[in-house]
């Protein structure tokens, strides 16, 4: 199967399937990396238990968006209009989920995990063999992607003040983020 094969009318097509996902990719990819900077820049000075997780996931998402950003120049994929606001909006995140601990800070990060989980699990499905390089390339970075969700279980995210609360935010601003950074 071809990518866009099975689409019905008002669906995008090829062309417009792979430009969403690699505008949308390159933008979460560019959030997950402020957040991390944010985190960092709070948790790094404390010298707690997370300052190296969070360097070594750091390192993973600034791999992610230098695909995603080649990806775009190679394929001529316009950025979204929103990685201003991305730039700013992740780095605070990060910075306040860290201010208000760690356990915030790895509650943020499953947070942001299973939605992306989930978001790269759909995208998987639309491609088709046709889309096998780029297809492979997301279902790795999902995979590293549960790997931080894991990490952030590990160490103590559903012990963080208002988890559920504090969760139910991020997901629903990372879903938010998503359809906007689509489409925009």
């Amino acid at each position: 199967m071809k990518t866009a094969d099975n689409r019905i009318p008002g669906d995008l097509d090829h062309a417009g399937l792979i430009d969403r996902v690699l505008r949308v990719n390159q933008a979460g990819e560019l959030g997950a990396v402020r957040i991390y900077q944010g985190q960092r820049a709070i948790l790094g000075r404390k010298g707690g238990k997370v300052g190296p997780l969070l360097k070594r996931m750091a390192e993973q998402e600034q791999q992610h968006l230098d695909t995603f950003n080649r990806l775009i120049a190679e394929r001529r994929t316009r950025p979204t209009l929103l990685s201003p606001l991305w730039h700013l909006a992740g780095f605070a995140l990060g910075a306040g989920t860290a201010l208000l601990g760690e356990k915030a800070a790895m509650a943020c990060t499953v947070a942001v995990e299973e939605t992306i989980d989930r978001h790269y699990a759909r995208q998987a499905e639309q491609l088709g063999d046709d889309e096998a390089a780029l297809k492979d390339t997301i279902l790795r970075f999902r995979d590293e992607e549960i790997e931080h969700r894991d990490i952030g279980l590990e160490h103590g995210a559903e012990q963080a003040p208002a988890y559920p609360l504090l969760s139910a935010a991020v997901k629903g601003g990372c879903r938010l983020a998503i359809w906007l950074a689509e489409r925009v």
